[in-house]
């Protein structure tokens, strides 16, 4: 799928490859990606962010906008937040150890990474409403895989996603527009809710 991207097509292929095939360098390739680079990033992105909550604020419940400044809930940032914070993460951290011990999850029978896939293999529950739509897909939409074409959707839909702060003007005013963008994030739930239990009632 990415040798099909147009023009860096092929040197995409080859990135993500490590060389011209599949190879034992190609598992090392995804293997750094998942616990290095997308984590760092994600790193970063989380800094912006925080570094932008504290540059602009946080945004107010519309509910809460029109009260009077003392019926307002405020917390300073620091320590009061920064301390709730760290509590929380102490108590999840204590959950992750006490299951680590107690039930802890075997490693099993090391994994062929040239064997074929097992029958009936499915992807994790937050995959499965994609999964399943790529099946629905025709093989060929016009010219383009139907796979490639359901690929492209799902990707613009998280870029438009990704940077509705900047595009939806309208949030909390009177206009239509607010409300078409609010039904259309239910429509996207209701479709991935949907598509989701049609995955696991037909696999």
């Amino acid at each position: 799928m990415a040798g099909s991207v147009p023009v860096i097509g092929e040197f995409l292929l080859r990135l993500v490859r490590g060389g011209a095939d599949v190879t034992g360098a190609t598992l090392g390739r995804f293997f750094g990606l998942h616990v290095a680079i997308l984590p760092g990033i994600t790193t970063i992105m989380l800094a912006v962010h925080l570094f932008l909550l504290q540059r602009q604020g946080m945004s107010k419940p519309m509910s809460m906008e029109n009260l009077p400044p003392e019926q307002q809930k405020v917390m300073p940032s620091m320590p009061n937040f920064v301390l709730r914070e760290m509590m929380f993460w102490l108590f999840a951290l204590a959950i992750i150890n006490f299951l680590a011990v107690f039930f802890p999850w075997e490693l099993g029978t090391k994994a062929d990474a040239f064997a074929p896939a097992p029958a009936g293999i499915k992807p994790e529950w937050y995959f499965m409403f994609m999964f399943q739509t790529l099946k629905m897909l025709p093989a060929h939409i016009g010219p383009i895989e139907g796979e490639l074409v359901g690929l492209a959707v799902f990707n613009l839909g998280a870029l438009a996603w990704f940077f509705l702060p900047l595009w939806d003007k309208w949030s909390g005013t009177d206009s239509p527009k607010a409300g078409l963008v609010t039904l259309m994030g239910i429509a996207i739930v209701g479709f991935i809710v949907i598509m989701t239990a049609v995955g696991y009632a037909v696999s």
